[in-house]
This record gives C-alpha cells, structure tokens and sequence, in this order.
C-alpha cells in the first residue's frame, strides 16, 4: 500500500504542511522508529518507521512520546544535524518509495567561532522488509543510519557510517509514463499467455504495485483477474489499457489524489492514494489527506494474532542480541585484517625505499630529511645515518611480507565465521520451538559449561529430525541449526537425494527424498520450505538452488552446515510453511 502513488502523496503533503518550518524536538519511539516535531505556523509530527513487519511514513497532529531507554547514536545524531534546522527540500525519487527531506541549520565552528551553514539529508526508503532512514551529510556520506547494512548482509549496497550514500539498484523495468499501446501490445507477445496479466504489469512496469496493477486492469477491462492470453484475444485492449494506465499515474503530474480507506464489515483491508474502483462492495471512506488514511488504517486495523512460535519472542531476541554482539566483535576483526593486509601491500614500496637510500648513500647530506630518487619521494629521518634509514625499510618491508603470508587465510577464516554467524541468526529468526533456540544457544556457546560450536556431535540416535511426507510418501526433511545442517546433508541424505537451500541466503538445508517418479509439484513445495526456513521468509518470491547431495561439499575447517555446491538449478518460489502446502509430520 505504500506504493509510488502514496508516497507521491506523502511528497505533497509535506510540502504543503511544513516546507520551510523548524524542527524543534526529535525523539526515537521504537527501536526502528523516528519522529520529527516540526513547526510550520503550528506543530506537527512526521513520523518516520522502518520495521519490516510495517514500515510507515506519515504526518501526525502531535508527536508520538519518545521511548527514553532508546538512545542510539542515530538519534544523537539527528538531534546535532537535525533539531533546529529548517526544512528546506521534500522531494520523492521518481517512480521509487524514497523520500528526501533536507535540511539545512546553523553549526558552531568552534575552531573559527563563527556558525557554518550545513545541509543534511534525511533520506527514507519504505521498500518492505529493506526499509530504512539515513542520515546523509553535503558531500553524500553517510552519517548513520536507523538499519546499519554491513557488507556481509549486502556486498552491493552496504550502508555504514562514513561510506558514500548509494541509492538501490535502478529497476531494469519499462517506465510506465511512456507506455503506449504499441508497447503494451508487444510485451503481451513476451511473456507466457496463461501468466496473470496483474503479475505482469508489476514485474514488467517500474514503481507498478500490485494495488496499481489491480486497479488499472480494472478499468481496462472490467476486472483484475485477466490473463495475458485473455488481453491478447481483444485487439483493442492495448490501448484500453494504456488509457487506464494513464490514468491511475495522472495525480502524479496533477496532484488530484484522493486518500481512502476500504473496510469489510468494518474492519480496514486496504488504503490508497487513490480511488480503487476494483474493491467493489467494499465500504469507503474518503480522506482529505494521505495521512489521515494511514493513520485511520492503522489505528482501527486489528493487532495481527501472534503465532505460537511467537510464544518463545523473549527467549529469541536475547539469543539475536548475543549473535549481534559476536557479529559486530567478528566483523570489527575483519575490518583490522584488512587494514593489515592494506598496509603490507606497501611491502614493495619499501624496499624500493631502502634500495634507493643505499643507491643516493653518497648523495644524503647529515641531517637530511627527505630524499627524491626517480618517481620516490622518501622520508628520512635527519637522527639516522643513511644505513640505518635504509634498514628501517627493509625491517618494514619484511615485516608486512610475513603479514602478508598470514592474513588472508585469517581474512577468509574470518568471513566463514560471519557466515556462520549469519546462518545462526536467520535460523535463530525463524526456530519454531524452545528445544530449537536452545541448540541454537549452545552452538553459540552460551550455556555455562558448553563446549560451544566445538561441542561434541550427537549420535544419530538422538535426533529427531524435522521431517514431512507427500501424499503420496516422499520425504522432506529440514536442518534446524548449523550442526543439524550438517547432519541432515551429509548422514540423513544419500548422493542422489535431491538437496535444496535458499540462494545466497541463510537458512535451513532441506533434502527431499523421492518415493517415486520426480515431480516437479512436489520439487516446488520442498523449495517452498526451504524459503520458509530462510532469511527470505518475509519476501514474496525467493530463489531456491536444487541440486544432487553429491554435489555438495563441506568447507575445509568452516564450521558446520558451510557448504559450497555445483550443477544447481534455480526455482523461483513463495516462502510456505508445510501445513499450507497439505504435507504431514513424518
């Protein structure tokens, strides 16, 4: 629901309400969660959450009451670059969920002591599960962020302090503002005749949400469930749709929203910035402003039921802070062994360094500073004689060779150690039993006494393994930590069972053993688990790689369930748990 159109919404609204005001407090309401009090001839909250369950960004009468136990550096930092400052600039990333507020407020120089104009940027991405608010200086650095993204959770777009601000990945997507019915008639001759027309349109068309997608079908054809073979049999159908198209992304160039909300017997199902004329039947109720839906929306929807494996939430979160912890002290290692191993790059410039001191010996005159012999421009120090200046190099340079032997098998160690670290934390993230989580604690070793993730293996008697059967008698069964991971694959699996595992995700792996023929219905609903039990549950679609046990190896000296593999093939799936997929406990 927060789509382009909403978020264009957004934009509007708070150009309209405060450009140019002041804000005046700045409080952090939940761990993932920001608001601005901002003065603009009377006072407003801009509300600002990135959870993944909800994010939300809205304008509020009054400002939400701040959590005073939740001071993060993120906050300080909004507080120093933030609170006293103007707003000066609302602008919406075209066709994206991005928001870019910026700011500009006066900063004691107190070298200079004067004041110094500074402008800052509060940028706010509200894309699902990888929402997230950065706080980014003139230059384009980051200054922090509420969701720090170590490059060992994203190697494509890290977002640390200090790091140069970049925004996503451009969708490699058609732009819907130019679509014509030529176009739209030759992307329904590119794309399988019995797909969804709506699935198409949201895969196919930048910024395109499925709610868009629903409405513009709606108006082009009378309903949203219309596939593509059904469009291709009405030859003036491109053009319907072209025109309804058209019409859906008009408030973007026009401003005309018009903010609702849809009930069912009372109860909100949906809200948009537009009328959505496909929810038919459905009770409406008009808004003079986008927030005040959202707000509506969020206030009167229903708290979602918490799911029994919920009932261990406490028990769970103190294990993911301890993984945090372990994963910040592993990765502070890495960024030291990649200062070092930066360093003894320079090995060669050194000797270079002392071979040319004793070359230019007779040229050094005592006291003599620098020495400039071809392209080298070398630092001497005028206490040392030439000799010794020269052995000073070469002692550094066969230090940062012996370095360089060293550091990057520790680098790469180091790295399998994050990766274990983030295979405890996704499967810490969806353990759906007390047993699972104390495993899990014990790899980490946190139990006083336990031997940690260097415990003993246990025998295979004593496992019960997490397993389900087909109708029809085939075998799925899922690894709940790292060792049963490692069980799972390489005791429980024979080399030609069939092995999955979320592609580049951490997770389960799942090995589906067949009790006949392959079928691809059944393959489908072991990588439906296998998404289910990964760091991709939240997501629509997540890749699943399938290949053969026998080519799946173990990691030399990594620690359990780090595998690497071949020959795979990639599915495409819905995460599912398997009491939705019509499996039973074996």
């Amino acid at each position: 629901m927060f789509d382009v159109l909403t978020i264009a919404a957004l934009t509007d609204e708070c150009r309209r309400t405060f450009s140019g005001g002041r804000v005046q407090k700045v409080v952090q309401t939940e761990p993932l969660a920001v608001a601005l009090e901002i003065y603009a001839g009377q006072r407003w909250g801009l509300v600002i959450d990135v959870s993944p369950q909800q994010p939300k960004l809205s304008l509020s009468r009054s400002l939400p009451a701040g959590d005073p136990d939740q001071v993060t550096p993120f906050l300080l930092l909004l507080r120093k670059y933030v609170r006293g400052a103007r707003l000066v600039g609302v602008e919406q990333v075209p066709l994206e969920r991005i928001v870019r507020f910026r700011f500009a407020s006066r900063l004691v120089d107190e070298r200079r002591e004067e004041h110094r104009l500074v402008e800052t940027e509060l940028i706010v991405e509200l894309m699902g599960r990888h929402s997230n608010a950065i706080l980014v200086a003139a230059d384009g650095r980051i200054l922090d962020a509420l969701k720090r993204v170590p490059p060992t959770m994203s190697a494509v777009r890290p977002v640390l302090p200090g790091r140069p601000y970049q925004p996503p990945p451009p969708q490699l997507k058609r732009d819907p503002r130019q679509l014509t019915p030529r176009s739209i008639a030759s992307l329904l001759l590119e794309v399988r005749p019995d797909s969804e027309l709506a699935a198409v349109l949201v895969q196919h068309l930048a910024g395109f949400s499925p709610q868009m997608a629903r409405e513009a079908l709606f108006r082009a054809a009378g309903t949203a469930g219309i596939t593509v073979a059904e469009a291709r049999g009405s030859q003036d159908f491109p053009e319907r749709l072209a025109a309804a198209i058209a019409g859906v992304l008009a408030p973007l160039e026009t401003g005309a929203f018009e903010p609702t909300v849809y009930r069912s017997d009372g109860v909100p199902v949906a809200f948009a910035a537009i009328r959505l004329h496909y929810l038919q039947g459905f009770e409406v109720e008009r808004f003079a402003t986008i927030s005040e839906a959202i707000e509506r929306f969020s206030t009167d929807r229903p708290e979602p039921i918490e799911p029994t494996a919920d009932r261990y939430a406490h028990r769970r979160q103190r294990l993911l802070e301890a993984i945090a912890r372990e994963r910040a002290r592993v990765e502070a290692r890495l960024h030291a062994l990649e200062q070092e191993a930066q360093r003894a790059r320079e090995a060669e410039r050194w000797r270079r360094m002392g071979e040319a001191i004793l070359t230019a010996i007779g040229e050094i005159e005592p006291g003599q500073r620098e020495l400039v012999f071809e392209e080298l421009r070398i630092p001497l120090d005028p206490e040392r004689t030439p000799v010794e200046n020269a052995q000073e190099y070469f002692e550094r340079y066969r230090k940062a060779k012996a370095a360089l032997e060293h550091v990057p098998a520790r680098a790469e160690a180091t790295r399998l150690e994050l990766e274990y670290l983030q295979q405890l934390e996704a499967l810490t993230a969806v353990a759906d039993s007390a047993e699972t989580l104390e495993a899990l604690r014990q790899e980490l070793g946190l139990l006083e006494g336990s031997g940690g993730a260097t415990a003993p293996r246990q025998r295979a008697g004593q496992r019960k393994l997490r397993a389900w059967r087909t109708e029809r008698g085939d075998r799925i069964v899922v690894g709940r930590n790292a060792r049963e991971n490692d069980w799972v694959t390489f005791s429980v699996a024979k080399p030609d069972d069939v092995w999955l595992h979320a592609r580049g995700l951490a997770g389960a792996h799942v090995i589906l053993q067949w009790a006949g023929p392959e079928d691809p219905r059944i393959l489908e609903k072991a990588a439906s688990i296998a998404a289910w039990y990964s760091e991709g549950r939240e997501s629509t679609r997540v890749a699943v790689d399938v290949t053969r046990r026998r080519d799946v190896r173990r990691i030399p000296s990594a620690a359990p369930g780090l595998v690497r593999y071949r020959n795979e093939r990639t599915l495409h799936v819905r995460p599912l748990p398997p009491d939705e997929l019509g499996l039973v406990e074996a």
